[in-house]
């Protein structure tokens, strides 16, 4: 099975549809979506759109997707993101909101290889941005391999006889791991929409459980067009600016 692993599109169609098209020249098989579907760009309800017609074999919510359970959910949320969740609001069309309202909260198991979450197997809020939240998330794992979100920046954690180590994001436009027996890996692919990680190309993944690799992509797009549709909106003018800094 070929798995298409896409998390934090955040409402970027532009990025979005970059992602798709590569990965339907590269081929998979199914969908995994790893939450925040929408909040911060402009084309919440395309973007659902296109996620709907993935039919994904596995989808979990995201915090900005539980924005769409009631407005009281943003109040963790800085200015400019709670700004974006005001905006988000009054964009969605009912059928597009309930199916926000409807996503389940992970983690989710897929198969005997693959478990997704959004935040931590333990936590679908929790950031993991060191080895030590790492190694715990890690040990709470059902499955050799977690794919995770929520950081918007693509890494590895690994642990291999009870250590937890790091393999960072790369640089180059594809990079795969092969997952060795007896090893548990958490593994985020990047952000489809918005990375944080200074690089502004969006990220994706593929992951091929007959092969047990993983691939992850780091993909030009449409970042002017994108920040254009921003801009047109009325949503702040960080959320544009943030798209070309990667941050």
């Amino acid at each position: 099975m070929r798995y298409l692993v896409l998390t934090d599109i955040h409402a970027n169609l532009e990025a979005l549809q970059t992602c798709l098209a590569d990965a339907v020249a590269r081929g998979y098989d199914n969908t995994l979506v790893l939450g925040d579907i929408v909040g911060y760009g402009a084309d919440p309800n395309a973007v659902i759109e296109r996620v709907r017609g993935l039919a994904p074999t596995a989808i979990i919510r995201g915090n900005h997707d539980k924005v769409a359970l009631g407005i009281e959910q943003a109040e963790c949320f800085n200015a400019v993101a709670r700004n974006a969740a005001e905006w988000m609001l009054e964009a969605l069309t009912p059928d597009n909101r309930q199916w926000l309202v409807d996503l389940v909260k992970g983690p989710r198991e897929v198969d005997d290889l693959v478990q997704i979450c959004h935040g931590s197997p333990t936590d679908e809020d929790e950031y993991l941005f060191d080895q030590f939240a790492a190694a715990q998330a890690l040990q709470a794992t059902a499955r050799p391999l977690c794919l995770f979100g929520h950081t918007h920046c693509a890494i590895t954690y690994r642990m291999r006889n009870g250590a937890c180590d790091t393999i960072p994001g790369s640089a180059n436009t594809e990079a795969v791991l092969t997952l060795q027996p007896n090893v548990k890996y958490l593994v985020n692919p990047g952000s489809v929409g918005q990375p944080r990680d200074g690089d502004p190309r969006a990220g994706y993944g593929i992951v091929d459980t007959e092969a047990r690799r993983v691939w992850l992509f780091r993909l030009e797009y449409d970042i002017e067009g994108a920040q254009r549709k921003i801009l047109a909106a009325g949503l702040p003018e960080a959320l544009a600016r943030r798209l070309a800094a990667g941050r």
